[in-house]
């Protein structure tokens, strides 16, 4: 459904991909994850043709994105990042709009959007600038999808909305992708991966990893700990200092700690946080999580 081979882009002196190669089947939930910067908006522009590479090829269904480009735009769905669609138009007359250019109505492709539409349709005369985020996303979500594309390309859809209203839409999206319709997602939300059928882990415009989330998971071969006191600040720079560590990084209300030569030496731990002067130390075994991995293959050396 979708092939990359070796796809190169650079801006000025910044290489923003570096040989990027990845299939996505048909039907599948591909996610690309990585912090900001790490060069996904530009991939997913050359996928959906609004910005060529420097070299390598992309096609989709069988489509070149640089012969083809005016047959791809017609079986792919996006949704960019920012909202835009328009401020100034109702939820309806958005919808309406991007149904025209497409060369179909809503009535006709209804069916694929009832479930998302159905939540805003009650605010259906509401300017689209006057939504909540999680409207707004819901809305643009329709609009991409009402000429229905075999392909439905995200770019960060998650960003800036609460909890709940990710949650759903990550829902919405496991529905959709029940109609075969490929999904290509990004996000920087590490805890969104295990959400995709297969993902691509990615830095600084390089692919660190592809593989099922949990695959991924299992190849982290390091014993992990999670540590914490009083002053986790202090803390993180100690541990930083600490003379066995081998990575430490501040998750939530814990450190993740890996030891050199793979220890996982509670005893000797407790002893140089005691002697630190430390209080209300906690100290036990985990198992890892995507973030972690991703860390680790970044190098991840007391950061």
């Amino acid at each position: 459904m979708l092939k990359v081979q070796n796809i190169n882009k650079s801006y000025a002196d910044v290489k923003a991909l570096k040989d990027i190669s990845f299939n996505v089947s048909k039907g599948e939930l591909f996610g690309f994850i990585g912090p900001d910067g790490a060069g996904k908006t530009t991939l997913l522009r050359i996928i959906t043709t609004l910005l060529l590479a420097d070299d390598g090829s992309a096609k989709v269904n069988g489509y070149d994105v640089v012969k083809d480009y005016l047959k791809i735009r017609k079986i792919v769905g996006y949704m960019p990042g920012k909202f835009s669609l328009y401020q100034d138009l109702t939820v309806l007359e958005n919808l309406e709009f991007f149904a025209t250019v497409f060369g179909t109505s809503i009535d006709e492709n209804y069916d694929l959007i009832k479930d998302i539409y159905s939540q805003i349709e009650p605010f259906k005369h509401r300017r689209a600038g006057k939504l909540s985020g999680g409207m707004k996303q819901k809305l643009a979500l329709s609009c991409a999808l009402i000429h229905k594309p075999k392909v439905l390309i995200l770019d960060e859809p998650t960003t800036g909305v609460d909890a709940v209203s990710r949650m759903e839409f990550w829902d919405m999206l496991k529905n959709i992708q029940k109609k075969d319709i490929s999904i290509l997602v990004s996000t920087p939300y590490m805890d969104e991966a295990s959400l995709c059928d297969r993902v691509a882990l990615i830095q600084k415009g390089e692919l660190m990893s592809i593989d099922t989330p949990q695959n991924i998971i299992k190849l982290f071969n390091k014993n992990l700990l999670a540590v914490r006191a009083d002053n986790m600040y202090k803390l993180l720079l100690d541990l930083r200092n600490f003379e066995h560590t081998d990575s430490v990084f501040l998750f939530g209300q814990y450190l993740h700690l890996t030891m050199k030569n793979n220890l996982s030496d509670k005893k000797l731990l407790n002893n140089y946080l005691a002697n630190k002067k430390y209080s209300n130390i906690e100290i036990f075994d985990i198992e890892p999580n995507i973030e972690d991995c991703f860390m680790d293959l970044m190098g991840g050396v007391k950061n």
